[in-house]
């Protein structure tokens, strides 16, 4: 049987009975495909009698050694980089494949759906015009890094980093998926909590999409200016030569973007504990994993941009990383800053 037994709700979120009875299956699964290869009915039926979220796991360690080869191969390591947008969509997608394949409602999980090709399309769209899916660009961050980690332990890295711990990442962060395909067995829906949190995530996208746009045209009038040394898009020649957005939304937030985009995966869980009645599960690991890669990523791009920009420090001190803050006007702190230097070198004469 591929699904388990659920008898209630809580038992949706139970890791002994909803997972554990089902690990065997990944271990005879690719002996499996091999046998039924050739057979695109036996395939059917074989994607049927497996349990969603091994099959899940399976392709992201499938698709592991795949980033690796390609990675190595053109030596450009941002090979999942061009999957992050597409991935938790295609196993969100999956899970509600699975729903009506089952015969089980699938309101939930098209509602679910809906939300995640969303996001999928904000941040793809995004990726595409900065030129991620262009040949040969790369993450300037896996540049720097090789600086420091060669030879064979950038391999090492890159195996199991780059490509396996990344692309196991992208399935966690979906395992609260799992746990709503499972409620759907004793709860249809959608119902009002299923629409307020699919109206959440969808809230939190368009949020991260005008943060998007604020950094993109805020970057179109930096670099029309270096060309031109004309000032436009409604900013001032301060705001241009400062180098980085420190107004709307990033007024705010360092990072309002990234802000958004991980309360989107919180959503997603505090959505299965919602269904499932139960707050503390081990589906929490979808968005702790997430929210420790943001936090590391996060550090370490702002390391790179403190030396870039001179003022970045002062941004930093006066205007929070992640959780929204009062909106700082960075005119204002400027001025204070240059009359605090003026008055010290004064004391110093």
């Amino acid at each position: 049987m591929a699904l388990p037994v659920i008898k209630t709700l809580h038992d949706c979120v139970n890791f002994e009975k909803t997972v554990v009875p089902f690990i065997p299956q990944l271990y005879v699964l690719p002996q499996q495909i091999l046998q039924t290869i050739s057979n695109p009915r036996g395939l059917v039926l074989l994607y049927a009698a497996t349990n969603p979220l091994i099959s899940a796991f399976a392709l992201s360690l499938f698709l592991a050694p795949i980033f690796v080869v390609v990675s190595e191969i053109n030596r450009n390591y941002s090979q999942v980089d061009r999957c992050w947008s597409l991935l938790p969509t295609v196993y969100n997608a999956h899970y509600a494949l699975y729903a009506h394949l089952n015969g089980l409602s699938t309101g939930r999980m098209d509602a679910l759906l809906g939300a995640s090709i969303m996001w999928s399309c904000r941040l793809t769209f995004n990726y595409w015009r900065k030129g991620g899916y262009q040949v040969g660009v790369e993450d300037y961050r896996w540049k720097i890094l090789q600086k420091y980690i060669r030879g064979p332990l950038w391999f090492l890295f890159n195996v199991l980093f780059i490509a396996l711990a990344q692309s196991v990442l992208l399935f966690t962060v979906t395992v609260p998926s799992y746990a709503l395909l499972l409620s759907c067995r004793r709860l249809p829906g959608p119902n009002g909590q299923d629409i307020a949190f699919a109206g959440a995530i969808m809230f939190f996208v368009t949020l991260s999409a005008i943060a998007d746009q604020q950094q993109w045209n805020y970057h179109q009038a930096k670099h029309h200016y270096q060309k031109s040394a004309k000032v436009t898009g409604g900013y001032l020649r301060d705001d241009l030569d400062r180098g980085f957005l420190t107004s709307g939304l990033w007024s705010y937030s360092r990072h309002p973007n990234f802000a958004a985009e991980q309360s989107v995966w919180i959503t997603l869980f505090l959505w299965a504990c919602s269904i499932s009645e139960v707050m503390v599960n081990w589906t929490a690991i979808a968005p702790f994993v997430y929210l420790c890669l943001f936090q590391a990523s996060t550090w370490f791009t702002e390391k790179v941009t403190a030396k870039k920009y001179q003022e970045y420090s002062e941004y930093q001190s006066q205007v929070r990383m992640f959780v929204p803050g009062p909106s700082v006007n960075w005119g204002k702190v400027k001025d204070k800053a240059q009359a605090v230097k003026s008055s010290e070198g004064k004391k110093k004469k």
